[in-house]
């Protein structure tokens, strides 16, 4: 590495620690870890699914209209349906059904617009269009069939490809009042994926020709009078069918489906950028025959239903959107894992945990280096964790204690016990006068309690009994996130409003010893087990959202900070760690500079 003398000078700034206020590329010497570093702008450009609101009627082969904030499904199933649900970005609420019971269909539009063409069962030609009330129906296909693509508006639409007695290539275009026989695609297909508009539309995938066999990976282009194949790398990565599919022209994604000559649905997903279709992020749960909103592009998209008649719903975040980063901070002195913890990314607090032995270690972090302080009275790990640097709760424990220390800034001191002594337990509040414990291990509990300074007091049960849960928020506002419920893991996440808890949106990955950050509308959840993972979650208040992992995986770490600025240390990763990583939803990082 070069010398200071070498690189000091006016742009760059000599500090002891990592400068708090640094821009992008911006240099300086960071005294007490005696290396030259620069803040670096880290962009994740690989989008993710999360989990949405479940259908009300779980159904394959069902048709889709909208976007992931107003959707619109409706159809589907064996014994074909006639249920019709809208989407309002977090429920499904069942409005008028069809008019005739399909599957198969085409569907386009908008939530408050749509057109459902043809279908199964049998072979159909009907049209209905609804106008945000109930469903009409217009005038028939010149052709009947199912398994079509449809794109467009209800007043300027086109319908291509699909199945008679065979795969066809059919297109047909509508003004408003009527169906117009169009060029016919230059591939035969049914259950093809499709984008676009009336005048500038896609079509790509399918199944594979009657009287050809094979693959079918093209991607053909409309401009309104005739269809193009694009010629390579305009063919898709993986050759499916039963897809679901949205966007434009130019922009347009493609997920699911069924991978032709393979057994059962998949869950890959690829983005169209108007030239190449590049892979992604997959779908969390593979299936085939699965809506889609018409009206997504490559960076936004819902699928719902599919393979077993799922009610199961995913919204996509796409590519490009900067989705945070972690990045290395100051280790632990003592290694350990099964700690609680308090406070923020730039002053929290750890204490307990197993090294081993079982700890009473505490130690404080500045957000640059941690420093020892006073013990616990008690050692004990698995424990809970509430409050800030200066004023704590330490609770619960091993051996079912129920323990509960207040910290000062300078000491931890005895008070009150808990109702219920439990361990894996988890935790969330403000200070050492307000704390909220939940769930946890004698017996698996659904037991809460929240803390006013001098005692524990029984509140409502959670919904769910389980163990080893993560907490963040307040004593009357929180999230208890996933853990262990009987018989095993559960993805379940449930919000505490100071009187009751209420079920809410799923974590995408179920695991153990999970650490959380932020508040009920804006939170992390990070690390857990087993197997150990790094997987990262963001929580809008509503949703889900898979961002950057950990660079380290790991369970039974602690947790402390906002959804913005969120730290994560120890843990166990096969043995216990002292690693400290320091999380920026900006996306920004800190690096060392290296010869």
């Amino acid at each position: 590495m070069a010398t200071y003398k070498e690189k000091v000078g006016t742009a760059v700034i000599n500090y002891a620690g990592n400068y708090p206020a640094a821009l992008d590329g911006q240099l300086w010497y960071d005294s007490t870890a005696k290396s030259f570093k620069y803040q670096y702008p880290n962009v994740t450009t690989a989008g993710s699914w999360a989990t949405g609101g479940t259908l009300n009627t779980g159904r394959d082969q069902t048709m889709g209209a909208g976007d992931k904030t107003a959707a619109l499904a409706f159809g589907g199933g064996y014994p074909a349906k006639t249920e019709t649900e809208k989407y309002n970005g977090a429920t499904w609420t069942e409005v008028n059904n069809l008019n005739t019971g399909r599957r198969n269909a085409a569907g386009f539009g908008t939530q408050t617009a749509a057109i459902c063409a043809g279908g199964l069962d049998p072979t159909l030609a009907i049209v209905e269009s609804w106008n945000n009330t109930c469903w009409s129906e217009v005038n028939d296909l010149n052709t009947a069939r199912s398994a079509a693509k449809g794109v467009g508006t209800t007043t300027e639409g086109l319908v291509y490809g699909g199945y008679t007695s065979t795969n066809v290539a059919v297109n047909e275009s509508w003004n408003g009042s009527a169906w117009t026989e169009v060029a016919d695609m230059n591939t035969a297909r049914a259950s093809l994926g499709g984008a676009g508009t009336q005048t500038a539309a896609l079509a790509f995938n399918g199944g594979p020709q009657a009287n050809v066999g094979g693959a079918i990976y093209t991607t053909e282009s409309w401009n309104g009078s005739a269809w193009t194949a694009l010629s390579s790398p305009s063919n898709t990565n993986t050759a499916a069918e039963a897809e679901g599919s949205s966007g434009s022209q130019t922009s347009a994604i493609i997920f699911g489906g069924s991978i032709y000559a393979s057994s059962g649905p998949n869950a890959r997903t690829e983005l169209w950028n108007g030239s190449a279709w590049t892979e992604t992020t997959d779908l969390n749960s593979g299936r085939a025959g699965l809506g889609s909103g018409s009206g997504g592009n490559n960076t936004s998209a819902i699928g719902f239903g599919g393979s077993s008649n799922t009610t199961a719903t995913e919204v996509f975040t796409g590519a490009g959107v900067p989705i945070g980063a972690w990045s290395t901070g100051g280790n632990l002195n003592t290694a350990r894992s099964a700690l609680g913890s308090a406070g923020i990314q730039t002053a929290a607090l750890g204490f307990g945990g197993t090294t081993p032995p079982v700890s009473a270690l505490t130690e404080a972090y500045n957000g640059t280096n941690w420093t020892e302080v006073n013990d616990l009275n008690s050692a004990r790990n698995f424990l809970g964790g509430a409050g800030t640097q200066t004023s704590a709760l330490a609770f619960g424990g091993n051996g079912n204690t129920g323990v509960t220390e207040s910290w000062n800034n300078t000491c931890w001191s005895e008070v009150a016990d808990l109702n219920t002594g439990r361990d894996q337990l988890g935790s969330a509040g403000a200070d050492n006068t307000s704390a909220l414990a939940f769930g946890g291990q004698g017996a698996i509990t659904a037991v809460t309690e929240s803390w006013n300074g001098s005692a524990w007091t029984e509140v409502a049960d959670l919904n769910l009994a389980r163990e080893g849960l993560g907490g963040t928020g307040i004593a009357t506002a929180a999230l208890a996130i996933s853990g262990s419920a009987d018989p095993g893991l559960t993805p379940n996440v449930e919000l505490w409003n100071g009187s009751s808890w209420t079920e809410v949106a799923n974590v995408n990955t179920q695991r153990l010893r999970v650490a959380g950050a932020g508040t009920t509308t804006s939170a992390l959840a990070f690390g857990g087990g087993p197997p150990n993972t790094a997987v990262t979650e963001q929580w809008n208040g509503s949703a889900w959202t898979e961002v950057a992992d950990l660079s380290t995986a790991r369970n039974a770490l602690g947790g402390a900070g906002t959804q913005t600025a969120a730290l994560a240390f120890a843990g166990n990763t096969g043995s216990v760690s002292a690693v400290t990583e320091e999380w920026s939803s900006s996306s920004d990082v800190i690096k060392t500079l290296t010869d």
